[in-house]
Protein backbone atom coordinates (compact mmCIF):
# COMPACT_ATOMS: atom_id res chain seq x y z
CA UNK A 1 0.00 0.00 0.00
CA UNK A 2 1.24 3.21 -0.60
CA UNK A 3 1.00 5.41 2.10
CA UNK A 4 0.59 9.78 1.61
CA UNK A 5 0.91 11.40 5.20
CA UNK A 6 0.77 15.10 5.22
CA UNK A 7 1.54 17.08 7.99
CA UNK A 8 -0.30 19.76 9.34
CA UNK A 9 0.60 22.55 11.70
CA UNK A 10 -1.16 23.80 14.23
CA UNK A 11 -1.27 26.81 12.64
CA UNK A 12 -3.93 24.71 9.67
CA UNK A 13 -1.04 25.38 7.08
CA UNK A 14 0.74 22.16 5.44
CA UNK A 15 4.16 21.54 5.67
CA UNK A 16 5.06 18.95 3.72
CA UNK A 17 4.69 14.96 3.29
CA UNK A 18 6.07 11.66 2.81
CA UNK A 19 5.33 8.97 0.74
CA UNK A 20 6.08 5.91 0.76
CA UNK A 21 5.22 2.14 -0.38
CA UNK A 22 3.74 0.43 -3.67
CA UNK A 23 0.53 0.11 -4.67
CA UNK A 24 0.73 -3.54 -5.16
CA UNK A 25 -1.73 -3.26 -8.33
CA UNK A 26 1.38 -4.45 -10.40
CA UNK A 27 4.53 -5.51 -10.46
CA UNK A 28 7.60 -3.03 -9.48
CA UNK A 29 8.03 -0.71 -12.38
CA UNK A 30 5.16 -1.75 -14.10
CA UNK A 31 2.52 -0.44 -11.65
CA UNK A 32 0.72 2.52 -13.00
CA UNK A 33 -0.64 3.68 -9.19
CA UNK A 34 2.92 4.04 -8.25
CA UNK A 35 3.95 6.16 -11.23
CA UNK A 36 0.68 8.29 -10.96
CA UNK A 37 1.29 9.11 -7.43
CA UNK A 38 5.56 9.55 -8.24
CA UNK A 39 4.81 12.07 -10.59
CA UNK A 40 1.86 14.14 -8.57
CA UNK A 41 4.85 13.97 -6.10
CA UNK A 42 7.73 14.51 -8.16
CA UNK A 43 5.76 17.62 -9.82
CA UNK A 44 4.59 18.73 -6.09
CA UNK A 45 8.33 18.93 -5.06
CA UNK A 46 9.94 20.79 -7.85
CA UNK A 47 6.74 23.31 -8.57
CA UNK A 48 8.20 23.92 -4.93
CA UNK A 49 11.95 24.00 -5.09
CA UNK A 50 12.67 25.30 -8.53
CA UNK A 51 9.27 27.21 -9.38
CA UNK A 52 8.91 28.51 -6.42
CA UNK A 53 12.02 28.63 -5.04
CA UNK A 54 11.26 27.71 -1.33
CA UNK A 55 13.24 26.86 1.15
CA UNK A 56 12.62 22.83 1.54
CA UNK A 57 14.28 19.74 2.48
CA UNK A 58 13.59 17.05 -0.39
CA UNK A 59 14.66 13.60 -0.85
CA UNK A 60 13.85 10.85 -2.70
CA UNK A 61 14.96 7.19 -2.63
CA UNK A 62 13.72 3.57 -3.68
CA UNK A 63 9.63 4.63 -3.69
CA UNK A 64 9.98 6.56 -1.05
CA UNK A 65 9.68 10.99 -0.91
CA UNK A 66 9.77 13.50 1.84
CA UNK A 67 9.20 17.15 1.73
CA UNK A 68 9.55 19.34 4.31
CA UNK A 69 8.84 23.32 3.74
CA UNK A 70 10.46 25.82 6.32
CA UNK A 71 8.71 28.26 7.71
CA UNK A 72 9.32 31.35 5.98
CA UNK A 73 8.30 29.87 3.28
CA UNK A 74 4.97 27.98 3.67
CA UNK A 75 2.45 30.99 2.75
CA UNK A 76 3.66 30.06 -0.79
CA UNK A 77 3.47 26.64 -0.86
CA UNK A 78 0.02 25.87 0.72
CA UNK A 79 -1.88 25.95 -2.58
CA UNK A 80 0.24 23.54 -4.34
CA UNK A 81 0.56 21.13 -1.20
CA UNK A 82 -3.42 21.24 -0.71
CA UNK A 83 -3.44 20.12 -4.39
CA UNK A 84 -1.26 17.32 -3.97
CA UNK A 85 -3.04 16.27 -0.61
CA UNK A 86 -6.83 16.80 -3.00
CA UNK A 87 -5.39 14.76 -5.70
CA UNK A 88 -3.89 11.61 -3.82
CA UNK A 89 -7.22 12.11 -1.92
CA UNK A 90 -9.96 11.42 -5.06
CA UNK A 91 -7.44 9.21 -6.07
CA UNK A 92 -7.91 6.86 -2.82
CA UNK A 93 -11.33 6.52 -3.21
CA UNK A 94 -10.79 4.84 -6.40
CA UNK A 95 -7.81 3.10 -4.80
CA UNK A 96 -9.07 2.10 -1.18
CA UNK A 97 -6.64 -0.85 -0.83
CA UNK A 98 -4.18 0.37 -2.15
CA UNK A 99 -3.70 4.47 -1.29
CA UNK A 100 -3.62 5.49 2.10
CA UNK A 101 -3.73 9.39 2.41
CA UNK A 102 -3.38 10.26 6.26
CA UNK A 103 -2.79 13.73 8.00
CA UNK A 104 -0.49 14.15 10.70
CA UNK A 105 -0.19 17.15 13.15
CA UNK A 106 2.65 18.50 13.73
Amino acid sequence: MIRAEFFLGRDDRLRGFHISGHSGTAEKGQDILCAFVSSAAYMTANTITDIIRADADAAAEDGDMILKVAEKHLDPCQQILKGLKLHLSETEKQYPNNLKVLITEV
